[in-house]
């Protein structure tokens, strides 16, 4: 009997230690994410490219949008902080970092022609091709 009973003991001691496990890749995951924006590329006619990024939490003035060689680069800075005050504790939480993305930019891109608009916590990005680049209708005579 001794023997189930350390069987048993085991196993739920594993089982712990795995949920423990699970919970710490879980919160990491999620503050990895929380650095990571995510992004939509799309492309709406065969002249011009979108780019929506998430960015949750970023005032506009905190975002720094370059380019530089072939690359649009995309930074902005998370300034997070959530305070709870209770008759007995006090918690604060905060979240602050860099947050970064580049892109690729082909050779068929007007680099001097990219718009960018940000609204609530979403960056909208338009590329136009090159005019030599672009999309000719040829008409039969």
């Amino acid at each position: 009997m001794d023997l189930v009973k350390t069987t048993k003991d085991i196993v739920k001691n594993a089982e712990e230690k795995v949920e423990n496990t699970l919970e710490v890749v879980k919160e990491t995951f999620n503050n990895v994410a929380s650095h990571l924006p995510f992004a939509n590329l799309a492309k709406h006619s065969s002249d011009t490219y979108d780019i929506e990024i998430d960015l949750p939490g970023v005032k506009k003035e905190d975002i720094e949008l370059k380019v530089e060689d072939d690359y649009l680069i995309v930074n902005a800075v998370r300034r997070f902080k959530k305070e709870l005050k209770e008759e007995d504790y006090y918690l604060c939480e905060s979240n602050f970092g860099l947050i970064s993305r580049s892109f690729v930019l082909g050779d068929n891109i007007n680099r001097d022609n990219i718009q960018a608009k940000y609204e609530d916590g979403r960056l909208y990005l338009t590329f136009e091709k090159v005019e030599s680049k672009k999309t000719k209708t040829i008409s039969i005579a």
